[in-house]
Order: structure tokens, then C-alpha cells, then sequence
């Protein structure tokens, strides 16, 4: 496995679940369990990177976590981690792993292998996906689709339903024909150092704010992205109070 390091962004003021990080999924703050994932991935170094000193005091302690402080006025966690690179001194081609802040059932084995794909693309950005089986999640516009090259790379990230099998579709849209062709993205990336400050300089792009997908800025720049099928199922992150109940659920079936 290449060396590798985890940067985790994580802002207290979240939208739809304000104060996220420090929410509590098993009498632990919801980012401690993150942090906790990067390092049993064997991470040579796992950053915090936040705007609150609360979301930091809740890692204090934690061995291996280092904490970088970060602007509160950041536009996404892209920027917040390429401030985080600037503090940790990472030099161009450092493999850092941006693992969000609200994915406490990430598999060690998924952010392993996202570093891997980077290192033997030898693309700038790497991202993960995983087979999509039911016509309910292809048309849920919350769920990314994407699809990728005979390389491997990706050629375009989605809310819609992609690739469309026109035929198949216009006799019904309630089941999805064998094939097995659509992914779903699963929202975890790696770089290199230096490319993430190139990508925190680039100007937001057309398709990017069409799509609200900041990963097609990356490619509607002409740089690729590189693919790889998960080893191990990512359960859904934590984004609203129900998704956070249905964590607690998770994490209490599975014993802890």
C-alpha cells in the first residue's frame, strides 16, 4: 500500500444537522468515530481539519490526531483541506485522502484503496464508486451516479440517471434491465498535495454549478479523475437527524 495520509474536514455549522461533528452516535462525538476509521486504515497522518474549537477539543488526546484550525469562511471542504496542507507542510506528492467529516462507518478498507488508485493511475484525483442495483436510488437525485471509461477514469459525474438504456426504460422505469452498467459515487477522494491547491485556485466551473457537484470542476478543466470499485460496502453518512438515528441503529446492532 502506497503512504498516505487522511485530512477529515469537519464544520461545526452544518446546514441540515447544525453541529454535526460533536453530535453523539454511541455516547461519542459523531467525528471522534471518523478519525477513529482513518486510523485503522494506516494512515501515516490523520488531520482534523476545522473552524471550531469545540469540533477540535473532541480529538484531543486522540493519538495520531492532529488538528489543523481553519477559516470559517471556507466555500467547501476542498478549500478547508488545501489550508489544512498548507499547515501540515505536506510536500507536491503527498497522497492525502480527504475523508468527510460525517462517514463514522467508513471502511478502513475504502480509504486504503482510494490512495491505491491514485498512486497506480497516476491521475492528479482519485474517487471511489460501487455497482448501483435499483431503479429508486438511479432516479433519487441525491444519490451521485457516475461513469467511467474503459480506463477506468471518470467521464462524468451526475445527479440524473446515467447512462440511460433508452429502450429498456421506455417499456418501464420501475425495475433496471440486467447489465449491471451504474455506479453510485461514493463521496471519498484522494490527491496529491499539490494538486489540491491547484484545485482550491480553480474557479468554480459551468457544469459544477449546474450539477452542484464540485468534482466536475476537475474534469470540465481537463484533468482526470481516477475510479475504483469499493472493496467493502460505504454505508451512508450522517446528514439530517434521521440519518444520525439510523447510524445509532447501525452502530447498536453492531454491538458498538
Amino acid at each position: 500500500m502506497p503512504d498516505f495520509v487522511v485530512a477529515i474536514p469537519a464544520r461545526y455549522a452544518a446546514s441540515r444537522l447544525p453541529g454535526k461533528p460533536l453530535r453523539p452516535l454511541g455516547g461519542e462525538p459523531l467525528v471522534l468515530h471518523v478519525a477513529r476509521r482513518a486510523l485503522e486504515a494506516g494512515a501515516r497522518e490523520v488531520w482534523l481539519a476545522t473552524d471550531d474549537e469545540r469540533v477540535a477539543a473532541a480529538v484531543a488526546g486522540v493519538a495520531g490526531v492532529r488538528v489543523a484550525m481553519t477559516s470559517p469562511d471556507h466555500a467547501s471542504g476542498t478549500d478547508r483541506l488545501a489550508e489544512c496542507s498548507a499547515t501540515a507542510g505536506w510536500d507536491d506528492d503527498t497522497v492525502v485522502v480527504n475523508l468527510q467529516g460525517d462517514e463514522p462507518f467508513a471502511p478502513p478498507s475504502g480509504i486504503r484503496e482510494v490512495a491505491r488508485a491514485l498512486v497506480d493511475s497516476g491521475a492528479p484525483m482519485a474517487t471511489l464508486a460501487e455497482p448501483l442495483a435499483d431503479a429508486q436510488t438511479l432516479f433519487d437525485p441525491n444519490t451521485v451516479k457516475l461513469v467511467r471509461a474503459a480506463s477506468g477514469d471518470a467521464l462524468y459525474f451526475s445527479r440524473a440517471p446515467l447512462p440511460w438504456p433508452r429502450d429498456a426504460f421506455a417499456r418501464d422505469r420501475s425495475v433496471l434491465p440486467a447489465g449491471g452498467h451504474w455506479l453510485r459515487h461514493i463521496g471519498i477522494y484522494a490527491y496529491r498535495a499539490g494538486f489540491l491547491q491547484t484545485f482550491a485556485r480553480m474557479p468554480p466551473g459551468r457544469l459544477e454549478q449546474v450539477e452542484s457537484l464540485e468534482q466536475l470542476r476537475v474534469l470540465e478543466a481537463g484533468h482526470r479523475i481516477a475510479v475504483a470499485l469499493a472493496p467493502a460496502p460505504f454505508p451512508p453518512g450522517v446528514d439530517t437527524p434521521e440519518d444520525l438515528a439510523r447510524a445509532e441503529a447501525r452502530l447498536q446492532g453492531a454491538g458498538g
